[in-house]
């Protein structure tokens, strides 16, 4: 609705009586331009906490940090002036009790602990509940950091990172490890694993070490394993100082990287290189040369990645990773910063949702598949499809050979040499390039698109859609759970409850949403909740479970079993 104001009258100019957007979410409120103002009431903070951390205060009654952001200057006066310690000094025993406290809170929260043999705490993992329903959506590829150092205890610090829909980091869990020993590393995967269902990545990226490789080799056999471009960038860095500063020599280093297109033309490019700096004993460069299946992209394009190892994202991370370990910081509070560091990716999210589901960008250019793609794909998705199509424009392409429905395309774009070749089958609508875009990226080439265009296609075949990238990647979730279950232990029947109680927890949570937006919402969920408790208690599984349970003193303690999720989460059906 759009107004004018004649002599202080207000007329209505322009209206629209459809609504053309969904409403906000109660969570996403703090986005509106109504909500970005902190009343006084809000503003009266206990004057017995210190000046230095006021927003993180502020944020737990608005919802996070992020929201008090928008009004930071109507704070005013408002500003703590003291703060007394959160928690006691860390230690083991404190950080146990933290996580124990954290699974009271959120019964999908995980944690583990791996003991020597005197019985000492010597690694831990943790993740939250949100960080498992993340992992459901965007774990088809992870990047796992072990460089990061506490240097209060020298403790390893190694985050566990994924990309959402967004194309933005998120936080999947985090580990404390004492060494970097095989036997910890295997540990170490082995629960997160097991937190995540047992469902390995399609990628995983990770610094390079010898034992970090061998456990990955025995835990992630399905998954294909990539060194951090970021890593080799800064090792390159120190072992290559002189031949750094040499343009000619990086324009070689980037071609054997990057921009090779078999690997005949990634041998003939890194001898060419080696011979024309004269490194052949250069022993860095040797075993650089021994792992190339691991960093060349030549070698790893039918593989997805989600470019997640892109030197934007890897520079976020270190930049919150650094700041914490440059400190001496004690365990539990690194484990509180990771917290809040979490809750942060998440408002980011939960705001790029937002505006995606409220700005629509502007098309460049009219085209069917264009259009298609802007009400499909998030925004930053979008840009990288609207980049793919519009440089269809300076690709030529010629139909080679055709065999019944089978047509072969070669495409070859302006100013380059590579010829790509496309299969595309004219029933069916399947499509493939040699470039393999799709294959590790997910979105459609420019090749396969000027295909499309060359046969009159208008919208995107939907198997090349793929849904991770879409505005709706988190509707309709389903937990992924390993399809091995023969033979499942103990600790597997808990991680398959796991699973079921996190998925029951996503669908509670966007039910309990929007019945509170009403007392008759309300109401009903109530009701439907009572009739499900009364038929949960009658479920000759559910009994039996919980009879069992009694017996072992191992299911979830009696408050927990009380929620009705935790108890549906006992059986399949």
């Amino acid at each position: 609705m759009r107004f004018t104001v004649s002599n202080g009258v207000w007329v209505i100019s322009h209206i629209n009586f459809e609504h053309n957007h969904e409403l906000a979410k109660p969570e996403e409120r703090q986005f509106l331009r109504s909500c970005r103002k902190i009343f006084e009431a809000s503003g009266g903070v206990d004057v017995g906490r210190r000046r230095t951390k006021p927003l993180s205060y502020l944020g737990n009654d608005f919802g996070g940090d992020r929201n008090v952001q928008f009004a930071k200057k109507d704070m005013g006066n408002y500003l703590p002036r003291e703060m007394g310690n959160m928690m006691e000094p860390g230690d083991v025993q404190g950080l146990l009790n933290y996580f124990r406290r954290k699974k009271c809170e959120d019964p999908s929260f995980f944690y583990a602990v791996q003991v020597n043999q005197l019985n000492q705490a010597t690694n831990f993992f943790w993740r939250d509940g949100r960080s498992k329903l993340d992992y459901d959506c965007f774990g088809d590829v992870v990047s796992f950091d072990a460089t990061f150092r506490l240097n209060k205890y020298n403790l390893i610090c190694a985050p566990f990172v994924g990309v959402n829909h967004h194309w933005k980091n998120m936080l999947f869990g985090c580990a404390f490890l004492l060494d970097e020993s095989t036997h910890s590393y295997v540990w170490l995967f082995e629960s997160f694993l097991e937190s995540m269902g047992n469902t390995q990545p399609k990628t995983i990226f990770t610094n390079e070490n010898e034992a970090m490789s061998k456990a990955i080799e025995t835990v992630f056999m399905k998954t294909r394993h990539r060194l951090s471009t970021g890593h080799i960038v800064k090792d390159a860095r120190r072992n290559l100082a002189n031949q750094f500063a040499n343009l000619e020599f990086m324009k070689y280093l980037n071609k054997c990287f990057y921009e090779c297109h078999d690997e005949t033309e990634f041998q003939v490019s890194w001898d060419d290189m080696i011979n024309k700096f004269s490194l052949g004993d250069h022993l860095w460069l040797k075993k650089l040369y021994s792992l190339r299946d691991k960093w060349c992209l030549v070698f790893n394009s039918d593989t997805f990645s989600a470019n997640i190892d892109s030197v934007q994202r890897s520079d976020s991370i270190d930049t919150v990773f650094h700041q914490v370990s440059t400190k001496r910081m004690d365990v539990i509070s690194f484990v509180q910063h990771f917290e809040e560091k979490t809750k942060e990716m998440h408002l980011d999210e939960l705001e790029d949702d937002h505006f995606c589901k409220h700005v629509v960008p502007r098309l460049q250019v009219w085209n069917g598949i264009l259009n298609h793609a802007v009400y499909v794909y998030t925004s930053k998705i979008f840009n990288f499809f609207e980049m793919e199509l519009l440089g269809c424009m300076g690709v030529r392409m010629k139909e080679v050979c055709k065999d019944g429905e089978v047509c072969i395309y070669e495409a070859i774009e302006e100013g380059q040499q590579k010829v790509c070749k496309i299969n595309y089958n004219l029933s069916t609508q399947d499509i493939s390039c040699s470039c393999k875009l799709f294959e590790r990226m997910g979105i459609l080439c420019r090749h396969a698109l000027k295909a499309f265009d060359f046969n009159n296609l208008t919208q995107i075949p939907v198997q090349y859609i793929l849904k991770r990238w879409t505005k709706e990647a988190k509707k309709g979730i389903v937990v992924r759970v390993s399809n091995e279950r023969h033979g499942l232990s103990s600790n597997t029947v808990k991680s398959v409850q796991s699973l079921r109680l996190s998925e029951l927890m996503h669908m509670g949570s966007n039910v309990y949403s929007i019945a509170s937006l009403s007392d008759s919402g309300t109401k009903i969920v109530k009701e439907k909740l009572a009739e499900a408790m009364e038929l949960l208690e009658k479920d000759e599984e559910i009994v039996n479970r919980l009879a069992h349970a009694k017996k072992v003193d191992s299911s979830p303690s009696l408050n927990a079993i009380s929620d009705i999720w935790t108890m549906a989460s006992l059986s399949q059906v």
